[in-house]
């Protein structure tokens, strides 16, 4: 799995806007909503030394984030470039222009008062309300999120999307504070499920066996939560009976960032599905705000009671 991404498949831009420079032209949705009076757009949501993070606040600071998942997703993963994505050096999408975006700076490389301090790391958000208006979830090009939503009518979703960190930032805390970011936007918009899509480097069924069967059966979440692969490319997790696991093993040979989500206190779907374009084997992964371990909410200063997705 690609401990830096969470994404979904590619789908066509709800509204077919699109700039010179083939770029979707930001609507900037989410950024008014999510401030509201208290004009937060490019404030500091949190820092660690000299590793900051914020919401991204103007069209030059989502091509900057762009070319930052470009250079993770195809320069240094497997993802597939396009001719447009191959010219623009940039990892576009229709989507973002419906998304708040976080990105995280390191401010001890801004060459000077007046330089932008280069972005490190971001995340993608996307929140039900907007995502209903403009044609659904990213995701659900390969999950039944529909019938995940009927589930919980109430219950307000947010999609998290297109992580990433350089690697010289894995270790510097900068996915920490991502996730302080994420933390705040979801108090802020009183959030009771997060979901998103985990990706396995590789397509290879044998080589992805034991991770797979192991969040089968260790991880698989209950009825409720449980969303099934929508797609031709829908590969079942269950490839290994439970009693031939090594435990230990298959915990330790999951990335990162599903062991974070895990012990946080998520789950993940039914099945994984194939993604042709980025080589990846991708999982859904739940994680309702009220299950979340209260060392992590503790740590993040995130009050889990106040929307108890149950």
């Amino acid at each position: 799995m690609r401990l830096d991404r969470l994404t979904g498949p590619k789908l066509i831009s709800p509204s077919g806007n699109q700039g010179q420079d083939g770029d979707i032209t930001p609507k900037w949705l989410g950024y008014r909503r999510f401030i509201g009076s208290r004009d937060q757009v490019g404030q500091p949501l949190g820092s660690i030394g000299q590793l900051e993070v914020s919401l991204a606040h103007d069209r030059r600071s989502i091509k900057r984030l762009q070319a930052l998942r470009y250079k993770i997703f195809y320069r240094h993963g497997r993802a597939i470039a396009d001719l447009r994505t191959r010219l623009t050096g940039r990892d576009i999408d229709s989507f973002d222009d419906l998304c708040d975006h976080l990105m995280v700076v390191d401010r001890s490389l801004a060459k000077g008062a007046s330089c932008e301090s280069p972005i490190v790391g971001t995340y993608r958000l996307l929140r039900q309300e907007v995502a209903e208006r403009h044609g659904g979830f990213y995701s659900a090009g390969e999950f039944e999120i529909a019938d995940l939503l009927k589930r919980h009518p109430g219950k307000r979703f947010l999609e998290l999307g297109r992580s990433c960190v350089l690697p010289a930032y894995r270790s510097k805390r900068a996915i920490e504070l991502l996730w302080r970011g994420i933390w705040t936007y979801v108090r802020e918009h009183r959030i009771d499920v997060m979901i998103g899509c985990a990706s396995f480097e590789g397509t290879e069924r044998e080589h992805l066996a034991r991770s797979l069967s192991f969040l089968y059966h260790f991880a698989r979440a209950p009825e409720p939560w449980r969303a099934a692969a929508c797609s031709l490319r829908r590969v079942e997790m269950d490839l290994m009976p439970r009693s031939a696991i090594d435990v230990r093993r298959g915990w330790h040979e999951l990335p990162p960032l599903i062991k974070g989500y895990l012990r946080a206190g998520a789950f993940v779907g039914d099945d994984a599905v194939f993604d042709a374009q980025f080589r990846t084997t991708d999982v859904l992964v739940v994680l309702p705000v009220a299950t979340i371990d209260a060392r992590y909410a503790r740590h993040f200063g995130m009050d889990t009671k106040r929307n108890a997705a149950v």
